[in-house]
């Protein structure tokens, strides 16, 4: 029976470096590699994100803004009509609304030709008269006298300062 002294021993080679080939440090750059990538596009998938959230705050911060010129806009014409007083600063005044139906009045064109400088702009007409054909048909007065019906188109941007988005409405209002 032999020994474990007596069993033959494996070879090693001189030197324990020789037979390494450094398969791990390979495989680690590779994963660091593949981390820094991962990094890179996250980061610019966060960047992405916080332009299309500021886009749409501003978006809707100009929408408000052109709503709030609204309201404004129709309580002004609503105290007009009431002979109430408009206080201070009113946003409409009884000589800023028009009469006319015949004027080839488009929003869009308001819109576009307008000049949005520190404050909002509102456009106010009077359409009860239009819509209720008298104006275009000449086929005589109504009977009793109509309710005003006000046209109000709002145009308001997101800041006065430096806006970056701009927002209209049009809207029939009625008392």
């Amino acid at each position: 029976m032999k020994t474990l002294s007596s069993l033959p021993r494996p070879r090693h080679s001189s030197s324990p470096r020789r037979s390494q080939r450094g398969a791990v440090l390979y495989v680690a750059l590779i994963m660091l590699i593949l981390l820094a990538l991962l990094g890179v596009v996250g980061m610019q998938v966060a960047g992405m994100q916080e332009k299309m959230s500021s886009s749409y705050r501003a978006t809707n911060l100009a929408f408000e803004n052109s709503e709030a010129t609204v309201r404004g806009a129709e309580d002004a014409v609503e105290k007009i009509a009431n002979r109430e007083a408009a206080g201070a600063n009113p946003i409409v005044g009884s000589a800023d609304i028009g009469q006319r139906c015949d004027d080839g009045y488009d929003p869009a064109v308001w819109v576009r030709d307008a000049n949005l400088g520190s404050k909002p702009l509102v456009n106010v007409r009077q359409i009860q008269s239009c819509i209720q054909g008298e104006g275009a048909l000449d086929m005589g007065r109504p009977l009793d006298v109509a309710t005003p019906v006000y046209q109000i188109t709002g145009y308001a941007a997101d800041s006065n300062a430096d806006a970056t988005s701009s927002s209209a409405i049009d809207t029939v209002f009625k008392l």
